[in-house]
């Protein structure tokens, strides 16, 4: 019950009052299945970039973090090719630093700052991680072509001005 009404007010906020550049979607009738969208930052690789995440809450919500991965392909040391981030607030303790007073928006919110400023010391892509210690000109050559080429062909699905565009169709990767 207490996690019912727990998530469907923190989507009540993410609708009425997302965080810049995050929307967030119960996706279709069940309420553990949450869509996302993240607006890349400008000055970085990602800007311009919409990339789409899957968040799946467990049903100990709040005292397990959701699980979330990108459905968007993304170029960055912390994010694997499956979409799984490296983040410790997606983790529980002690190797983690979830707790349950943390919420989606905050998640989603870490993670936009994960995309801005990657942790190469604790990455996920060992090749992508070394590429940006000691090239980043190449690393950010890459991450922008995989923003244009994987993150540029969606539209946000709820505008951060409030209107809402029609309905987007699913998102594909490329071929």
């Amino acid at each position: 019950m207490q996690r019912a009404s727990r998530l469907k007010r923190e989507l009540h906020l993410l609708t009425t009052q997302p965080p810049t550049g995050i929307t967030c979607w119960q996706n279709g009738s069940c309420i553990n299945d949450l869509r996302a969208q993240i607006l890349g930052f400008a000055d970085t690789p990602y800007e311009k970039g919409i990339f789409d995440l899957e968040i799946v809450v467990p049903e100990r919500y709040p005292f397990e973090p959701p699980k979330i991965r990108f459905l968007t392909r993304i170029y960055h040391p912390n994010i694997d090719s499956a979409g799984r981030i490296c983040l410790d607030v997606l983790k529980l303790p002690p190797k983690g630093a979830w707790r349950p007073s943390l919420n989606i928006a905050s998640l989603l919110t870490s993670i936009q700052m994960l995309m801005n400023e990657p942790n190469p010391d604790d990455p996920l892509m060992a090749d992508i991680s070394s590429e940006y210690k000691y090239n980043k000109q190449t690393f950010l050559r890459n991450a922008r072509q995989w923003t244009e080429k994987y993150a540029s062909q969606t539209t946000m699905k709820y505008s951060c001005s409030g209107i809402q565009p029609p309905a987007m169709p699913s998102s594909e990767e490329p071929s």
